[in-house]
């Protein structure tokens, strides 16, 4: 076949050796907690629904930092699907609310913990941008420092510094 009449749906990735680290086109983002607990890590992606997935996409940024990979937007503007990452790995989806359908969630039902490196920083962060904080920044008996905030649509989200225990064979 012509390089004229190549598929040109897809541009050419190139190709990886995913045991090479090097070329690897999706390294763990958490190398050092997989080090020092010799563990590997599985990207998670919790799903929501909201009533208002725009000030949910606005408040998960500014409030808790997460990064905006994706939005996909319906013909009104309105997020049908967006995804965001969280800078530790793994991240959350989410998209309007739709009653009725297969894969419906009710808004403001979800509780999901984010490890953090920098919990102060996520803390003061979460402050500045107005959240609500459901319990404050403290430490915990398992030696961990975490706070609490709740999002717009009633979700919570606690961060901490936990990174829980080694996964076990």
């Amino acid at each position: 076949m012509s390089d004229d009449t190549t598929p040109t749906t897809h541009p050419t990735t190139p190709t990886a050796d995913p045991t090479d680290p090097k070329t690897d086109p999706t390294p763990d983002p958490m190398p050092e907690a997989a080090a020092t607990q010799g563990a590997t890590f599985t990207r998670v992606y919790p799903t929501l629904q909201a009533h208002d997935p725009q000030a949910l996409l606005d408040f998960l940024v500014t409030a808790l930092g997460f990064v905006e990979n994706a939005a996909y937007r319906d013909d009104d503007g309105v997020i049908v699907h967006a995804q965001l990452d969280w800078p530790g790995g793994g991240g959350v989806m989410f998209g309007s609310y739709k009653p009725g359908t297969p894969w419906c969630r009710e808004p403001g039902t979800t509780g999901a913990y984010l490890v953090t490196d920098d919990i102060d920083a996520r803390y003061a962060q979460a402050r500045a941008a107005g959240a609500r904080i459901v319990r404050e920044l403290g430490g915990t008996d398992y030696g961990s420092r975490e706070f609490a905030v709740s999002d717009p649509e009633g979700n919570l989200w606690s961060l901490g510094t936990y990174r829980g225990e080694p996964h076990r064979a």
